[in-house]
């Protein structure tokens, strides 16, 4: 019988990475519509946005945020439908009268799962408005299994920790600032490597409402920190495959998982 990652196959993934416009929910959908109505040239199985896509990473929550039945969500819905793909990215969710950071995981049929970033980043307040999410979440996609996170949770290792080779990809949508640019780009190269997985860091560009500067810098790096894509400063929608036949042959080979430490995060 052959290996079953023998029957997994290539994973098409496209990246946008946006600009985008101040608490401007109508502009960013328009534009994000647009962008890749007008670029996506491929079938592809998942389209990747940034962190609070919607509306830039504003602390206006009782303003700004949605609930799952909102805007937001209906427009995802559509454009999974239309591209028949998965779409994901973060934005902000009232429920239950709580806010939360949430990055959506939307299927072409309607059907959804998300995850609440777990760190939220106190130097922004963002802990003072929103509701830090509890549990880890892993999908899965052509047999591809995709743990999800949010910026600022690529500084805490313990809580990505890949033990027992849970996931084959790390995805992280993100507002990261220019000026810890250096920060991002070594952190995901450490994921990478120390969780023998591909991670995917999708961020933006632009200045925000706060006149703080993103410069993108998104990026694919493989399980042994070789670069699959990277693009700094500029907005940019493209897209890569990666493969799963190589993924399981550097483990086989370095086969370093297995002697990782076991603990449990309370």
């Amino acid at each position: 019988m052959e290996p079953h990652y023998l029957n997994i196959q290539n994973l098409k993934v496209t990246i946008f990475q946006a600009y985008l416009f101040w608490e401007n929910i109508e502009k960013n959908l328009q534009n994000i519509g647009l962008r890749l109505s007008g670029g996506v040239r491929e079938k592809t199985d998942l389209i990747v946005l940034p962190e609070m896509f919607n509306t830039g990473f504003t602390m206006k929550s009782e303003e700004l945020a949605e609930e799952m039945d909102g805007k937001t969500m209906q427009w995802i819905k559509k454009t999974a439908a239309s591209y028949d793909c998965v779409v994901t990215g973060s934005l902000m969710i009232k429920e239950d009268g709580k806010y939360y950071n949430r990055m959506v995981w939307v299927r072409p049929d309607g059907e959804y799962q998300y995850y609440d970033k777990h760190h939220l980043f106190g130097l922004g307040d963002e802990d003072k408005h929103f509701s830090p999410g509890k549990e880890p979440v892993i999908v899965e996609l052509k047999g591809w299994k995709i743990r999800l996170a949010i910026c600022y949770d690529l500084r805490f290792p313990v809580w990505l920790r890949n033990k027992n080779a849970a996931y084959d990809i790390l995805l992280l949508v993100a507002s990261w600032p220019d000026k810890r640019s250096s920060h991002w780009r070594t952190l995901i190269h450490a994921r990478a490597i120390e969780n023998q997985s591909y991670v995917i860091g999708v961020n933006r560009v632009g200045h925000d409402g706060n006149q703080i500067y993103h410069s993108g810098h998104s990026m694919c790096i493989d399980p042994l920190g070789n670069t699959v894509y990277y693009k700094p400063e500029d907005e940019d929608l493209y897209t890569f495959s990666i493969n799963y036949t190589e993924l399981e042959k550097i483990r086989r080979q370095f086969p370093f998982l297995k002697d990782s430490d076991d603990f449990e995060i309370n």
